[in-house]
């Protein structure tokens, strides 16, 4: 029987007793872990990289959408504000027609608070703000100082009489910007009222919509005046660089990502050109010196635009009355409204109350009573004679 070393075992009762209190801790977490429920995140990334094999890239993108059903992809896809909805072409809408060349029109994607989140998630490119040159206005005469001034007011006016003196001066610069610009008409009226006369092409909505119809406040035109002069005079709005485009906040077009965000002034969204294109240095056309005649008249009429069941559209001004087909319905649009629609009628008016008075009070017809019961008639009791 061998002897039994009593200090190397009351050396090693010691080390264990001193180490209880550590394993004892650890074995408590343990425990507590394994019988505490699991947040639902750590299950959720657990599940995306078993799916996709670990590969952040497209590949495992492809797997993780390919267990979606088109609902649940097309969910996806809206609630991601980095990603444009695609067409079924995988194109964003409107790229597809979209040329260097091109003049972005004033149709819209995103509207309300969608589009004010769009707006706000997307950074303005501060490197890129370059300062415009000054524009000073050179006219062969005086009446056609007078035109340019009353086309850039008139700017002003409708697109930011609310607007603060610098969100005003913003709007007078992208004009200016565009007198400048290759793209665009080498006058300011010619700018402002550029593809008014066609029925989806104007480039400020106010010289289509019948805006100009409507008597301007004189305090508030006064005010648009003088920005706009000081802008002809040389005023640089020098937050929007050399802006070419912009929109309000609460709307998102469809041509926004197809530019550069510079910044966002009162309730407006500016944008210049990508590339080269958006530099000082491109704005490089000369102003022509005279501006042409505007049919005021002519524009402060809104157009509408009529579609007939063969596909077609015709053209018909709002004062103009007009009976076109609509779906195999004959409907007259062009009378007293932007929408195509119009006032009733004392008829039309009569005939719409009585269907309504029909629908809320439906005749009610009589139910046979069920088999063995019998009908009694109800006396009221307690009710006065008078």
């Amino acid at each position: 029987m061998a002897k039994l070393d009593w200090t190397s075992t009351l050396r090693l009762t010691r080390r264990l007793t001193a180490g209880a209190p550590v394993a004892l801790a650890a074995f408590g977490v343990a425990m507590a872990a394994s019988s505490t429920p699991r947040p639902e995140l750590d299950l959720r990334v657990e599940a995306v990289a078993r799916i996709t094999g670990g590969d952040p890239g497209p590949r495992g993108l492809a797997a993780l959408s390919a267990r979606m059903d088109p609902a649940s992809l097309a969910l996806a896809i809206r609630h991601d504000p980095n990603s444009p909805q695609a067409t079924p072409l995988g194109l964003t809408p409107g790229w597809e027609s979209l040329t260097l060349a091109g003049k972005p029109s004033l149709a819209f994607g995103a509207s309300g608070l969608e589009a004010q989140r769009i707006n706000a998630a997307t950074p303005g490119l501060a490197g890129l703000l370059v300062p415009a040159r000054p524009f000073v206005l050179r006219t062969a005469t005086a009446e056609d100082r007078n035109r340019a001034l009353r086309c850039l007011t008139q700017a002003v006016y409708y697109e930011a009489a609310l607007e603060s003196d610098e969100g005003q001066a913003a709007v007078a610069q992208v004009v200016l910007n565009r007198v400048r610009d290759r793209t665009y008409a080498n006058t300011v009226c010619g700018v402002v009222f550029d593809g008014a006369e066609r029925l989806t092409g104007c480039q400020f909505s106010f010289t289509c919509d019948g805006a100009l119809a409507r008597t301007p406040i004189a305090w508030a035109w006064n005010r648009s005046r003088i920005v706009a002069e000081r802008a002809l005079n040389g005023h640089v709005a020098t937050r929007v660089g050399t802006a070419t485009h912009y929109h309000a906040d609460y709307v998102h077009p469809w041509w926004a990502p197809t530019l550069n965000k510079l910044t966002q002034v009162g309730s407006h969204v500016f944008y210049r050109w990508k590339g080269p294109a958006g530099d000082a240095a491109a704005f490089s056309q000369t102003y022509a010196g005279r501006e042409p005649k505007i049919d005021e008249a002519r524009f402060a009429r809104p157009r509408l635009l009529a579609v007939s069941d063969d596909g077609g559209a015709q053209p018909v001004l709002a004062d103009a009355p007009a009976t076109v087909m609509i779906d195999g319905h004959p409907r007259v649009v062009g009378v007293a409204s932007l929408g195509g629609r119009r006032q009733p009628d004392k008829a039309e008016i009569a005939a719409i109350n009585a269907r309504l008075a029909a629908f809320e009070a439906p005749v009610r017809e009589a139910v046979p009573p069920p088999p063995g019961v019998t009908v009694m008639a109800v006396e009221e009791v307690g009710r006065p004679t008078s």
